[in-house]
């Protein structure tokens, strides 16, 4: 497996989802829907589902949990709050809107102690109290092989917060600045740019600053990454929001593939497609609707980077489908 492409993933299945209130100001790629609020919560529930299958039929281990609240509009979005890490690391994260805090969940938490190997959890959601934030990995990108952490400035990423946790995780911080044509600050760092195994996908236009995007493009390249320019028009179409991911489709042989969304993979040029699939397949799945809440498909998904327990073969993790629950039981 390689340690940029989990091979098992969180997803968290909506039973009462919409695009959140609280988080439309800053959050240039949402929009509102008109269609009956039980039609959007059946659509979104189907999409995840629909995502669920494509990643297991493709060999990759799928968690799916229920959330039947009605108080977390974004629980889609699981990895905002969480991040696992090689070394055994989960971490916790402080979240910007309020009506999210409420998305961290002891029962995934302790599904993963039970899976896989945990040996700390390193939680800085306290920083809520200062109204300091770090959305996980939507705030900042991760090269796990490099051990480089890619953010950029918005009310979701405190500058100093972010630094303190690349110290604390041994990752070198790279903080920048990036906008769309507007000015308006992009809200997540995982939208404008991707970076699996051997290729990095950025909006680097996107990054105003000469010396800030050279800083980005020499880190990338310096990595052993390819760097695919995207355009800001792809940025906006979600095509820098996708997830490298390992399967193993019926062998021990794995595969790596780039999950993304059918509206992302549509903005794809041919070139562009033509390098990725030097080194992964592209999986495209349709998530119309969860994308009006301002995230698509590598929002959805919390990769697992944790070791597994002993008994497990690295080589070919189990399907894993997490016991549904009425609601999520925050820690």
């Amino acid at each position: 497996m390689s340690g940029q492409a989990p091979s098992h993933v969180v997803l968290v299945r909506p039973h009462h989802f919409h695009p959140n209130a609280q988080t439309e100001a800053d959050n240039a790629f949402q929009r509102r829907l008109v269609a009956p609020d039980a039609d959007t919560a059946r659509r979104a529930r189907e999409e995840v589902e629909g995502l669920a299958a494509a990643l297991e039929r493709a060999g990759v281990a799928v968690s799916v949990f229920e959330d039947e609240g009605t108080s977390t509009p974004d629980s889609v979005f699981p990895n905002n709050w969480l991040s696992t890490h090689a070394d055994g690391t989960l971490g916790l994260y402080p979240m910007y809107a309020a009506n999210r805090r409420a998305e961290r969940r002891d029962d995934i938490v302790q599904h993963l102690r039970t899976h896989f190997t945990v040996r700390r959890v390193a939680d800085w959601s306290a920083a809520e109290r200062e109204n300091r934030f770090l959305e996980g990995t939507g705030a900042m990108v991760l090269d796990h092989l490099a051990r480089v952490a890619y953010a950029c400035r918005s009310r979701r990423l405190d500058g100093g917060l972010f630094a303190e946790v690349c110290g604390d995780l041994g990752y070198d911080a790279v903080l920048f600045d990036a906008t769309d044509s507007r000015g308006v600050p992009v809200y997540h760092t995982n939208v404008l740019m991707s970076v699996g195994t051997e290729v990095a996908l950025v909006g680097t236009g996107m990054i105003r600053d000469r010396s800030q995007r050279s800083q980005v493009r020499d880190r990338l390249r310096a990595s052993g990454r390819e760097v695919v320019e995207l355009s800001e028009s792809q940025v906006q179409g979600f095509l820098g929001n996708c997830l490298e991911v390992t399967g193993y489709a019926g062998t021990a042989d794995e595969e790596r593939l780039l999950v993304l969304s059918t509206r992302a993979a549509g903005h794809l040029s041919p070139a562009q497609r033509s390098r990725i699939e030097l080194s992964c397949r592209i999986l495209a799945v349709p998530v119309p609707t969860i994308e009006a809440a301002g995230g698509s498909v590598r929002c959805m998904i919390a990769g697992i980077h944790l070791p597994p327990p002993q008994e497990v073969s690295p080589m070919r993790k189990p399907v894993l489908q997490a016991e549904a629950v009425s609601a999520p039981q925050p820690l």
